[in-house]
């Protein structure tokens, strides 16, 4: 065969079955390693698959018999072997038609080892994070897929498997979140809740954090070094631990907060643990609390950062300080720490750690199936673990999955940072 006569379009068209345009290519080795390949897998993969798209096609046809949701599973994985399979064999017909073409075109063809050298230099890197990828497919992935696939179910206590079948329902659950009023009332309050709480409870820390900062970085101030250690103190205690602990100072009944201090002095208890405003009052003071120590050691550092000469320049031209905290300060502490406040926003929108240590997201509320203080990720928990609501807890995960990455997508891409590191 000539050169000239050796055609591309016919070693694609061959490797529709992998392989055989490798071996129209004269790779002989090559070719017969993707066939033997391709024939390893359909022998070992069919039935697998089969089951596995049948079963999320129909999620079983026979109760007791046919477990919803070993075969939900089963087809997810499914996907993502058949995911590898396609780049597998797209990968085969671009391979295919670049060495046919190089053929064509009379170009001198690499030996075995050359091939295999050049090779292993182009997927050194995918050697090296293959194994993560792998990892990451099937630790993050897949529960992912799967959570997706539950929200349009109709999985909870009256209809588990393997005593019946799941049914797919569509955006039945999204839809009886905003219809059906007990799960509209309790979605709006909830959801307020959480808004709330992370705006507050966020804002009063950073703000926090920034005042102290800015205090203990002042020339004036002595004993800087002993007055930082004291303020990051808190950090160094778990968190769970100092939780704890203020649940118990605000406990109705045995708290030190009611019973020496309020009562003493102003004859007169707060209701921290039953009553849902104080108990939203509590959480976001312990949060404050908790969250300030970190953002303050981060903010004392890009202070300790800023020129000096800066405030000296501002100072000869007669700035005040609320000028030069204004023209300096501020902007220089949000340009190097505004991707990390933005996920302290989105840690608190999903601290679920807080909420369920201090009072298990109580008290409850009259026509809700969620506590009054409950945010959106404690009660997916309750609704999971407790009432075992599978279908509308994967509902509502999806949709803070929503909420938190386009957020967080959105403020990143107007941080000054970010635009600058993408013009590097």
């Amino acid at each position: 065969m000539s050169k000239q006569r050796h055609n591309p379009k016919i070693a694609v068209t061959l490797s529709i079955v992998p392989g055989l345009g490798q071996l129209y290519n004269r790779h002989f080795l090559k070719g017969a390693t993707f066939l033997l390949l391709t024939v390893a897998f359909v022998v070992s993969f069919y039935q697998f698959l089969n089951i596995g798209y049948w079963g999320l096609l129909t999620l079983g046809e026979i109760p007791r018999l046919d477990d919803s949701r070993v075969l939900l599973a089963q087809g997810i994985i499914s996907l993502i072997i058949t995911g590898f399979v396609i780049t597998f064999y797209v990968l085969n017909l671009i391979n295919a038609y670049k060495e046919a073409v190089k053929i064509q075109q009379g170009r001198k063809r690499d030996n075995l080892q050359k091939s295999f050298r050049d090779g292993w230099d182009k997927s050194f890197p995918y050697v090296l994070v293959g194994p993560g990828l792998f990892l990451l497919i099937f630790v993050v992935v897949f529960p992912l897929l799967y959570m997706i696939l539950l929200a349009f179910t109709d999985y909870n206590l009256y209809n588990s498997p393997p005593k019946n079948l799941l049914n797919w329902v569509g955006f039945e659950n999204f839809i009886s979140l905003v219809t059906v009023p007990i799960w509209r009332d309790t979605f709006f309050s909830v959801f307020s809740w959480t808004i709330i709480w992370t705006l507050v409870a966020t804002t009063f820390q950073i703000a926090l954090a920034l005042i102290l900062a800015i205090f203990v970085n002042d020339p004036r101030i002595k004993f800087k070094k002993f007055i930082r250690t004291v303020l990051i103190l808190p950090w160094a205690v778990p968190a769970f631990v100092t939780i704890l602990i203020f649940a118990a100072l605000f406990n109705n009944e045995f708290g030190a907060i009611n019973n020496d201090i309020l009562g003493p002095l102003f004859n007169q208890t707060i209701p921290w643990m039953t009553d849902p405003f104080w108990s939203k009052i509590a959480l976001i003071g312990i949060q404050i609390w908790v969250g300030f120590p970190f953002v303050f050691a981060i903010f004392t550092g890009v202070l300790q950062s800023i020129s000096k000469e800066w405030y000296e320049a501002a100072e000869v031209d007669g700035a005040s300080s609320w000028q030069k905290f204004k023209s300096i300060t501020f902007p220089q502490v949000m340009f190097a720490t505004a991707p990390i406040l933005i996920m302290q926003y989105a840690g608190n929108f999903n601290n679920f750690n807080i909420i369920y240590l201090f009072n298990q997201g109580g008290p409850a509320v009259r026509g809700q199936n969620a506590g009054g203080t409950d945010i959106l990720i404690s009660w997916v928990y309750n609704l999971t673990f407790e009432t075992q609501n599978y279908n509308m807890a994967a509902a509502i995960s999806i949709i803070i999955g929503l909420i938190i990455s386009g957020f967080a997508f959105y403020q990143f891409r107007r941080t000054r940072s970010f635009k600058e590191e993408g013009e590097m």
